[in-house]
Protein backbone atom coordinates (compact mmCIF):
# COMPACT_ATOMS: atom_id res chain seq x y z
CA UNK A 1 0.00 0.00 0.00
CA UNK A 2 1.41 3.33 -0.69
CA UNK A 3 1.62 6.08 1.35
CA UNK A 4 0.76 9.82 1.11
CA UNK A 5 2.73 13.05 2.83
CA UNK A 6 0.87 15.47 4.17
CA UNK A 7 3.85 18.15 2.85
CA UNK A 8 2.62 17.33 -0.45
CA UNK A 9 -1.00 18.56 0.48
CA UNK A 10 0.10 21.98 1.94
CA UNK A 11 2.34 22.48 -1.07
CA UNK A 12 -0.56 21.56 -3.77
CA UNK A 13 -2.41 24.16 -1.37
CA UNK A 14 0.13 27.09 -1.69
CA UNK A 15 0.51 26.44 -5.61
CA UNK A 16 -0.97 28.88 -7.95
CA UNK A 17 -4.97 28.50 -8.57
CA UNK A 18 -4.13 27.11 -12.24
CA UNK A 19 -1.47 24.84 -10.81
CA UNK A 20 -3.63 22.71 -7.91
CA UNK A 21 -6.46 21.12 -10.69
CA UNK A 22 -2.94 20.24 -12.58
CA UNK A 23 -0.84 18.61 -9.25
CA UNK A 24 -3.94 17.06 -7.70
CA UNK A 25 -4.67 15.27 -11.42
CA UNK A 26 -1.33 14.17 -11.65
CA UNK A 27 -0.82 13.01 -8.14
CA UNK A 28 -4.09 10.69 -8.49
CA UNK A 29 -3.21 9.15 -11.39
CA UNK A 30 0.40 8.37 -10.83
CA UNK A 31 -0.89 6.89 -7.30
CA UNK A 32 -3.79 4.83 -9.55
CA UNK A 33 -0.74 4.08 -11.81
CA UNK A 34 1.58 2.13 -8.98
CA UNK A 35 -1.07 1.88 -5.81
CA UNK A 36 2.73 1.09 -4.02
CA UNK A 37 4.05 4.79 -4.55
CA UNK A 38 5.11 6.20 -1.53
CA UNK A 39 5.31 10.52 -1.49
CA UNK A 40 8.35 12.41 0.05
CA UNK A 41 9.78 15.69 -0.86
CA UNK A 42 12.83 15.88 -2.54
CA UNK A 43 15.02 19.12 -3.90
CA UNK A 44 11.87 21.20 -2.56
CA UNK A 45 9.32 19.40 -4.55
CA UNK A 46 6.89 16.54 -4.48
CA UNK A 47 8.80 13.23 -5.27
CA UNK A 48 7.39 9.68 -6.13
CA UNK A 49 9.41 6.42 -5.16
CA UNK A 50 8.83 2.66 -5.86
CA UNK A 51 11.86 0.65 -5.21
CA UNK A 52 13.57 3.90 -6.42
CA UNK A 53 12.58 7.29 -7.58
CA UNK A 54 9.53 7.10 -9.83
CA UNK A 55 8.75 10.57 -10.89
CA UNK A 56 7.80 14.26 -9.59
CA UNK A 57 6.36 17.55 -10.26
CA UNK A 58 6.87 21.02 -8.96
CA UNK A 59 4.65 24.15 -9.58
CA UNK A 60 6.14 27.52 -10.46
CA UNK A 61 4.47 30.73 -10.59
CA UNK A 62 3.43 30.89 -14.60
CA UNK A 63 4.15 26.73 -14.98
CA UNK A 64 4.04 23.39 -13.82
CA UNK A 65 6.39 20.42 -14.51
CA UNK A 66 6.21 16.69 -14.65
CA UNK A 67 8.67 14.42 -15.34
CA UNK A 68 10.01 10.73 -14.79
CA UNK A 69 13.15 9.65 -13.40
CA UNK A 70 14.14 7.01 -16.16
CA UNK A 71 12.21 9.60 -18.77
CA UNK A 72 14.06 8.37 -22.02
CA UNK A 73 13.08 5.07 -21.01
CA UNK A 74 9.14 5.65 -20.71
CA UNK A 75 9.03 8.85 -22.93
CA UNK A 76 11.57 8.65 -24.80
CA UNK A 77 13.21 11.63 -26.27
CA UNK A 78 11.00 14.58 -26.56
CA UNK A 79 13.69 16.96 -26.54
CA UNK A 80 11.14 19.99 -27.73
CA UNK A 81 9.97 19.45 -24.16
CA UNK A 82 12.77 19.15 -22.73
CA UNK A 83 14.39 22.19 -23.22
CA UNK A 84 10.86 24.51 -22.67
CA UNK A 85 11.07 23.39 -18.39
CA UNK A 86 12.43 20.06 -16.12
CA UNK A 87 10.76 16.67 -17.06
CA UNK A 88 9.60 15.37 -20.04
CA UNK A 89 5.94 17.44 -20.67
CA UNK A 90 7.16 20.90 -21.26
CA UNK A 91 5.60 23.80 -19.41
CA UNK A 92 1.60 22.72 -17.82
CA UNK A 93 -0.60 25.66 -17.53
CA UNK A 94 -3.60 23.81 -17.15
CA UNK A 95 -5.21 20.28 -17.42
CA UNK A 96 -5.32 20.74 -21.27
CA UNK A 97 -1.39 20.89 -21.39
CA UNK A 98 -1.47 17.18 -19.84
CA UNK A 99 -1.40 13.76 -21.90
CA UNK A 100 -4.68 11.90 -21.89
CA UNK A 101 -5.34 10.19 -18.63
CA UNK A 102 -4.49 6.62 -20.31
CA UNK A 103 -1.22 7.50 -21.23
CA UNK A 104 -0.21 8.93 -18.24
CA UNK A 105 -1.18 5.53 -16.36
CA UNK A 106 1.10 3.47 -18.96
CA UNK A 107 3.96 5.78 -18.06
CA UNK A 108 3.45 5.54 -14.67
CA UNK A 109 2.90 1.95 -15.02
CA UNK A 110 5.99 1.55 -17.12
CA UNK A 111 8.06 3.32 -14.42
CA UNK A 112 6.96 1.10 -11.92
CA UNK A 113 7.76 -2.19 -13.93
CA UNK A 114 11.49 -0.16 -14.65
CA UNK A 115 11.99 0.00 -11.19
CA UNK A 116 10.31 -3.68 -10.51
CA UNK A 117 13.04 -5.22 -13.10
CA UNK A 118 15.82 -3.04 -11.90
CA UNK A 119 16.45 -1.78 -15.34
CA UNK A 120 18.74 1.76 -15.66
CA UNK A 121 19.26 4.08 -18.26
CA UNK A 122 22.17 3.53 -20.32
CA UNK A 123 24.89 6.02 -19.22
CA UNK A 124 25.84 8.80 -21.42
CA UNK A 125 29.70 8.01 -21.77
CA UNK A 126 31.98 10.97 -23.75
CA UNK A 127 34.96 10.10 -25.44
CA UNK A 128 38.03 12.02 -24.33
CA UNK A 129 38.56 14.57 -26.46
CA UNK A 130 41.60 14.12 -28.95
CA UNK A 131 45.08 15.63 -28.04
CA UNK A 132 47.06 17.66 -31.33
CA UNK A 133 50.63 18.44 -31.12
CA UNK A 134 52.08 20.71 -33.87
CA UNK A 135 55.51 19.49 -34.38
CA UNK A 136 57.57 22.42 -35.74
CA UNK A 137 59.42 21.53 -39.24
CA UNK A 138 62.68 22.51 -37.73
CA UNK A 139 61.88 19.30 -35.36
CA UNK A 140 60.00 16.78 -37.95
CA UNK A 141 63.51 17.46 -40.25
CA UNK A 142 65.63 16.71 -37.61
CA UNK A 143 64.11 13.49 -36.62
CA UNK A 144 63.62 12.46 -40.59
CA UNK A 145 67.86 12.63 -40.61
CA UNK A 146 67.99 10.11 -36.99
CA UNK A 147 65.61 7.16 -37.22
CA UNK A 148 66.55 5.94 -33.66
CA UNK A 149 65.47 9.13 -32.76
CA UNK A 150 62.53 9.53 -34.60
CA UNK A 151 61.34 5.88 -33.62
CA UNK A 152 61.53 6.82 -29.95
CA UNK A 153 59.85 9.96 -30.51
CA UNK A 154 56.91 8.40 -32.29
CA UNK A 155 57.23 6.28 -29.30
CA UNK A 156 57.03 9.14 -26.96
CA UNK A 157 53.38 9.55 -25.25
CA UNK A 158 51.50 13.49 -26.09
CA UNK A 159 53.37 15.04 -22.64
CA UNK A 160 56.92 13.87 -23.43
CA UNK A 161 56.56 15.31 -27.07
CA UNK A 162 54.92 18.28 -25.81
CA UNK A 163 58.01 18.97 -23.40
CA UNK A 164 60.39 18.73 -26.45
CA UNK A 165 58.34 20.78 -28.87
CA UNK A 166 57.51 23.48 -26.07
CA UNK A 167 61.16 23.67 -25.42
CA UNK A 168 62.19 23.87 -29.06
CA UNK A 169 59.51 26.62 -30.30
CA UNK A 170 60.17 28.68 -27.01
CA UNK A 171 63.57 29.30 -27.90
CA UNK A 172 64.07 32.66 -27.78
CA UNK A 173 66.84 32.76 -29.90
CA UNK A 174 67.65 31.26 -33.55
CA UNK A 175 70.89 29.91 -31.70
CA UNK A 176 69.60 29.14 -29.15
CA UNK A 177 66.73 27.23 -30.81
CA UNK A 178 69.56 25.52 -32.90
CA UNK A 179 71.75 24.37 -29.93
CA UNK A 180 68.08 22.96 -28.26
CA UNK A 181 66.87 20.71 -31.19
CA UNK A 182 70.72 19.30 -31.27
CA UNK A 183 70.39 18.21 -27.88
CA UNK A 184 66.67 17.28 -27.79
CA UNK A 185 67.82 14.38 -30.87
CA UNK A 186 70.72 12.96 -29.09
CA UNK A 187 68.27 12.84 -25.72
CA UNK A 188 65.29 11.78 -28.16
CA UNK A 189 67.56 9.11 -29.63
CA UNK A 190 68.60 7.85 -26.08
CA UNK A 191 64.72 7.08 -25.28
CA UNK A 192 65.27 10.54 -22.93
CA UNK A 193 62.48 12.71 -22.08
CA UNK A 194 63.05 16.01 -21.88
CA UNK A 195 63.08 16.22 -17.81
CA UNK A 196 65.43 12.97 -17.84
CA UNK A 197 67.31 14.47 -15.14
CA UNK A 198 64.56 14.36 -12.36
CA UNK A 199 62.72 11.54 -13.57
CA UNK A 200 63.31 8.89 -11.12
Amino acid sequence: MGTRDPRIDAYIKKAAPFAQPVLIRLRTLIHKGCPGVEETLKWGHPSFSYKGILCGFASFKEHCTFGFWKGSLIVGNNKGKTQEAMGQFGRLTSLRDLPAEKVILAYVKEAARLNDEGIMPPRKTTAPAERRLTVPPILINALKKHPKARSNFEGFNYSKKKDYVEWITEAKTEETRRRRLATAIEWIAEGKGRNWKYER
